[in-house]
């Protein structure tokens, strides 16, 4: 099957997935992060913390933004623990996460048992410059194995920076939406037609960048509304790939 999608909670619907099942872990996990103190971080709900009050869409807001920073390592860890017992013997897990939880989500994956990486860089070329600051215009991806990579098994070579805008307008779909072109370099860390999980699947990049790339997928999103809309796309896309393999046998 090239795509399941579950609408759950995560850690809940993990639990009763068979050992072993998956190549590659990668998710953009709730930061719980955009605020300059706790009570910023833990009284403001997602759209408020990553939408402009003059946004010009209404996108609906997601669970679980609102943990401090040590429940947030704690459900991290928990996660990412039930993640790498599906996960293959070298196979890799790829968080996204921003400067303020970069310390925190490097802790919770090796607490989880993965063999710690390093860090990618994903620039965003659209960031609001900042008078006397820095441009906060980088986030990150802290990446991961399942002990040993046998390299033969998948022998690419990978950028360790990308840069994409986030969708904008109509094809903003989800608060914290990622670039389908970063994505699509990102699963191809996961062999050709293995299978790629992301259990915060948001509005289903990881998912659309996977089917694309031709790999499998599975994916779980808490929030209905968003689920949806990851199935719907999901469905779309798979549907595009089928029409070119047939194109490609029928020339």
């Amino acid at each position: 099957m090239p795509f399941s999608l579950h609408q759950g909670d995560a850690l809940s619907v993990l639990a009763e997935m068979p050992d072993d099942c998956v190549d590659s872990v990668i998710t953009d996990p709730p930061y719980n992060s955009g605020g300059r103190t706790a009570k910023e971080r833990t009284s403001r709900s997602a759209k408020q913390k990553y939408t402009s009050a003059d946004a010009g869409h209404n996108l609906p807001d997601f669970t679980g933004e609102n943990m401090d920073q040590r429940s947030y390592g704690f459900w991290l860890t928990q996660i990412m623990t039930e993640a790498h017992r599906l996960t293959k013997t070298g196979g890799t897990a790829l968080l996204f996460t921003d400067w303020r939880q970069l310390p925190t989500t490097t802790d919770a994956i090796q607490a989880a048992g993965w063999l710690w990486r390093g860090v990618l860089a994903w620039h965003k070329p659209q960031a609001r410059p900042q008078k006397g600051r820095f441009t906060q215009n980088c986030e990150f991806i802290v990446w991961a194995s399942k002990g040993a990579i046998d390299a033969s098994h998948n022998p690419v070579y990978l950028p360790g920076i990308y840069s994409a805008s986030q969708p904008s307008g109509k094809n903003r779909q989800h608060i914290t939406q990622k670039p389908v072109e970063v994505m699509s370099e990102l699963v191809k860390i996961c062999p050709e037609q293995g299978t790629v999980l992301d259990f915060c699947a948001g509005s289903g990049s990881t998912g659309v960048a996977a089917l694309l790339e031709g790999r499998d997928f599975i994916g779980v999103e808490k929030t209905e509304h968003y689920a949806t809309i990851a199935a719907d796309r999901l469905t779309e896309t798979l549907q595009q790939t089928l029409n070119q393999d047939d194109f490609v046998l029928s020339s």
